[in-house]
């Protein structure tokens, strides 16, 4: 059979202690000796140094590189961390804006109800309108349940902004002064002097919509205020239209045309007040009522 070699076994003690007499040794040497060795000691120092520059230079190059992957890792997260709080603060600012324009709207809403402080309201909100630009044609969120009837008038910013046409049970829709086939008895506020309103959407892509059959003796003015009229067989009298312009007689010679400038922003509507009372037709009386 072949033989094992036996293992050598070192303990750690016994390297430990020969290393501690190596060291002592060489120190002895060292102070014994010091001259006869600084030859070897200046050769030696001559092909460390450099060594430990080149060492040094990379360990700085080294420890340079981490610090800034470091440095850049602790910006990247600071940089999340601000990225976080840029979209709840504008999550935050983006609510507070739309707080903003409904407590606006609320306000003009206000402002109107108390202008017209003697007609019963109901307020309603805009849930969709036509494809047009404008908000012409569109639907509010009340109905018949609410007390909202057909040929009730609505109101908005500083003044009329039309009349319900169409009621369901929780819906309505109101075509506005502005659409092509809207007509309005005004009369001007200051002289009483009567006029035609009528709608015309492309017009009003400049601002402004048709004044018509204006009397051509009216004394009435740039700025003059129309409101409806009291020969209006739906709309109820005294509520603001707008404010006319550019006065001048038609091609017929028998009446003065203008433009008017509407008091409600049709291109922004989000809240109107219905007024919930209607004009009252008149009805002629039957033979056998006139002849009691």
């Amino acid at each position: 059979m072949r033989r094992r070699t036996p293992k050598i076994s070192i303990r750690p003690k016994h390297v430990l202690t020969g290393c501690v007499t190596v060291c002592l040794l060489l120190i002895l040497v060292s102070f014994r000796y010091g001259g006869i060795l600084n030859p070897i000691k200046t050769a030696v120092g001559n092909f460390i140094t450099p060594m430990q520059k080149g060492i040094n230079t990379v360990g700085m190059f080294i420890s340079d590189r981490l610090d800034t992957l470091a440095n850049m890792r602790d910006l990247l997260d600071e940089n999340e961390e601000l990225k976080d709080k840029i979209e709840a603060l504008t999550l935050e600012n983006s609510i507070l804006i739309q707080d903003r324009y409904e407590l606006d709207g609320l306000r003009e809403l206000f402002q109107v109800d108390k202008k017209y402080a003697d007609y019963p309201k109901v307020a309603a909100r805009v849930i969709s309108k036509d494809t047009s630009n404008y908000y012409s044609i569109f639907t509010i969120d009340k109905g018949y349940d609410d007390g909202i009837r057909i040929d009730q008038n609505v109101l908005a910013g500083n003044g009329l902004v039309g009349i319900v046409t169409e009621v369901g049970k929780n819906y309505a829709k109101v075509r506005s002064i502005i659409d092509d086939s809207s007509y309005v008895s005004g009369m001007f506020l200051k002289t009483s002097d009567t006029c035609d309103v009528k709608g015309d959407l492309q017009l009003l892509d400049s601002g402004m919509i048709r004044v018509e059959s204006i009397p051509l003796n009216a004394d009435v003015e740039d700025g003059y205020e129309v409101v409806t009229s009291h020969i209006s067989n739906k709309y109820l009298q005294g509520i603001l239209i707008g404010y006319v312009s550019d006065i001048k007689v038609d091609s017929s010679n028998l009446a003065k045309v203008a433009y008017l400038r509407p008091a409600v922003d049709f291109q922004r509507l989000e809240e109107v007040l219905i007024i919930t009372k209607l004009k009252e037709k008149l009805e002629s009386l039957d033979e056998d009522t006139q002849t009691k």
